[in-house]
C-alpha cells in the first residue's frame, strides 16, 4: 500500500490529473472516489473520460448506479464504467445488480466508492477528495494504492 498526495488548484488540475492517469490505466484497473458532495470526484472522471475521448458523453450515474462507456480502438474496445453508489446501503446491493462482473471486463470508476470496499477486488487505488477550507478551488487528493500493481502509475519503485 502506498499513499500519495497530490494538491489542484483548480477543475482544470483536476481534469489534467486524471487525465495523466487515464494514459496508465488498464482494463481491469479499479478506482473508488470518496469525499463530501463538490469536492471533484465527477471532475476528475471527466478527466479520464477526455483522456479516452469521451468527454462529451460523461452524464452523472446518480439514478442508474453505472453508466458505460466504450472507447472503440482499432485491436479491441475498452470499457470504461462509472459507477455512483451513493444510493447502495452497502456491498450486498452492489453484488445484487452483479456489480464485481464489471471488475474483470473494463475500467471501473466508482464514486462513493467507501460504502461497497468489501466487494472490491484486492487491488485497487482509492483517492480521497478533500476542500481546502481556505481556498475553495483548492483540492487535495490523497491517493493509496491497494497492492503493487500501481506503482508505475504514480512513479513509485521505478
Amino acid at each position: 500500500m502506498n499513499n500519495l498526495k497530490f494538491t489542484s488548484n483548480s477543475a482544470l488540475d483536476t481534469i489534467n490529473f486524471a487525465k495523466n492517469l487515464a494514459s496508465k490505466l488498464q482494463p481491469k484497473d479499479v478506482i473508488i472516489l470518496t469525499g463530501d458532495l463538490g469536492s471533484g470526484k465527477t471532475k476528475f472522471t471527466e478527466g479520464i473520460l477526455t483522456f479516452f475521448g469521451l468527454e462529451n458523453e460523461i452524464s452523472s450515474p446518480t439514478f442508474t448506479i453505472v453508466n458505460e462507456y466504450i472507447k472503440e480502438c482499432q485491436n479491441e474496445n475498452i470499457n470504461i464504467y462509472h459507477f455512483d453508489v451513493y444510493r447502495l446501503e452497502d456491498s450486498s446491493e452492489f453484488y445484487e445488480i452483479g456489480g464485481e462482473e464489471y471488475f474483470e471486463n473494463g475500467i471501473c470508476i466508482i464514486e462513493w466508492g467507501e460504502i461497497i470496499k468489501e466487494a472490491l477486488p484486492n487491488e485497487y487505488i482509492e483517492i480521497k477528495f478533500e476542500k481546502n477550507q481556505y481556498n475553495e478551488n483548492t483540492r487535495t487528493l490523497n491517493i493509496t494504492t491497494h497492492g503493487n500493481r500501481f506503482d508505475s502509475y504514480f512513479g513509485v519503485g521505478s
